[in-house]
């Protein structure tokens, strides 16, 4: 199998898709949802 420049940009592509995929999952599980608020409300905490 030949690997020309097309190959390697066609890969990264594929791969960066899949990156941005697991971090949209990452990002919107519930687990990480109590996490994420407590961080919001940082800026507003007046300790």
């Amino acid at each position: 199998m030949e690997f020309d420049i097309n190959t390697l940009r066609s890969a990264a592509t594929v791969v960066s898709f899949i990156t941005f995929l697991g971090i949209l999952v990452w990002a919107y599980s519930r687990r990480n949802a109590a996490d994420f608020e407590e961080a919001a409300q940082l800026p507003f905490d007046q300790d």
